[in-house]
């Protein structure tokens, strides 16, 4: 059984050290226990996941039964006298080239349905369990002065501690996602897109000060 080590950034309020991008803590957050607080449920977090994951699946197999194979209706030989098995179609399952019995198709449905609430608590649930394993970042604001990797390389190198890790923005902030598109191990990705696969992928969180009021407006709101 591993045991989880207390965040040191996280006092018993929910308040967690903020800093700016040279890696330097500037202030404390206090954060929303019903948002960033919530006991850790693997049942819940399983459920969200497995649904996530089937709604997401393709169905790429798809095999032809006997009556859509290529070939003739015509019976190969007769019933009797030639001293062969009786067949009465080339496109049997028996037949190389013949129909499959029973196999996969096109119109088989892997879709799985979770309810809104369990769906939001889950997300909430996976966001509460980076905090707790001192895997939130929480920057006081992100400016890049060009949108160029070598930027947003330099900002993530003051924090040696993210060797993975998903920045969270808002709205459509197309010079950050260009910035750091090209670096490994590392994901820009906006509010609005945000799932629980996102969250459990990669060790960190990151956020800005503005993320943090953005979720708080949004799933305290919804409780």
């Amino acid at each position: 059984m591993s045991i989880k080590k207390e965040n040191p950034n996280v006092q018993k309020n929910l308040n967690i050290r903020v800093y700016n991008q040279e890696g330097k803590e500037v202030s404390d957050l206090s954060l929303n226990r019903a948002v960033f607080g919530l006991p850790w449920n693997s049942d819940l977090i399983h459920r969200a996941v497995m649904t996530i994951s089937a709604n997401m699946r393709q169905v790429l197999a798809s095999t032809k039964m006997r009556g859509e194979v290529s070939g003739g209706g015509k019976k190969p030989w007769r019933q009797k006298g030639t001293g062969r098995a009786r067949h009465g179609s080339i496109r049997s399952p028996l037949w190389r080239g013949g129909g499959i019995t029973f196999g996969p198709t096109s119109e088989r449905n892997f879709k799985l349905s979770i309810n809104k609430k369990m769906a939001r608590k889950a997300f909430l649930t996976a966001i509460s369990g980076k905090v707790k394993d001192n895997e939130l970042l929480i920057l006081d604001e992100l400016k890049l002065s060009a949108p160029k990797t070598k930027e947003m390389a330099k900002i993530m190198a003051n924090f040696p501690q993210v060797k993975s890790g998903i920045f969270i923005i808002n709205g459509k902030n197309e010079d950050t996602k260009r910035a750091g598109r090209n670096l490994a191990n590392l994901k820009i990705i906006s509010m609005d897109n945000l799932n629980i696969l996102d969250v459990l992928k990669y060790k960190f969180l990151i956020l800005t000060k503005d993320g943090v009021d953005y979720l708080n407006k949004k799933y305290d709101a919804a409780n």
